[in-house]
């Protein structure tokens, strides 16, 4: 992979927030399954990364961006750390997005095992997430080694508005 990986906070989720939101769009416009349908316009998306803001400032919410060669943003990841006393050791992977035109140079991976990584130095030690089943992220998945653990049928829409499956995956960190 020929790309830097940052953590960002509010502060730089602000100033970045349109680039974001036209990475989110063009995975969204790739037919990628998020949460968003096709529809989704520019400051709809950038709405969508300013919500994000209290969660990043209390620090229940980490993210990355990805850079390509060419500066540009090409991908991101995040997890949100339960609040729950029962549950403050797990967190939930969310929103690994990697733009189209930089799919299979290993942006994906990296993200996520620098996800993985600081996951595990935070002090969590299971992740989880859904994502579309028979997507090409469940490759990305299964190659970093997290396990299956079951299908849910019509689970959401994809950005076309069809029923789609989601399977669940989980991981225990490296402690």
């Amino acid at each position: 992979m020929n790309a830097s990986l940052t953590r960002i906070d509010a502060a730089a989720l602000t100033a970045h927030r349109e680039e974001l939101a036209a990475l989110l769009l063009a995975v969204v416009r790739g037919g990628s399954s998020i949460g968003f349908l096709a529809d989704l316009d520019q400051a709809a998306a950038a709405a969508w990364w300013d919500s994000l803001l209290p969660a990043l400032e209390e620090g229940s919410l980490a993210l990355w961006v990805s850079r390509g060669p060419d500066g540009r943003v090409d991908g991101t990841i995040s997890w949100s750390r339960e609040t729950k006393a029962n549950g403050r050791h797990r967190a939930e992977v969310r929103k690994l997005m990697v733009h189209p035109e930089a799919r299979g140079r290993g942006t994906g991976r990296a993200l996520l095992a620098e996800a993985e990584a600081a996951a595990a130095r935070a002090g969590v030690v299971l992740l989880f997430l859904d994502t579309e089943s028979g997507s090409g992220a469940e490759r990305v998945y299964r190659a970093a080694g997290w396990t299956e653990a079951g299908s849910i049928p019509d689970y959401a829409t994809d950005p076309a508005g069809r029923l789609v499956a989601t399977t669940l995956y989980y991981k225990h960190t490296e402690q």
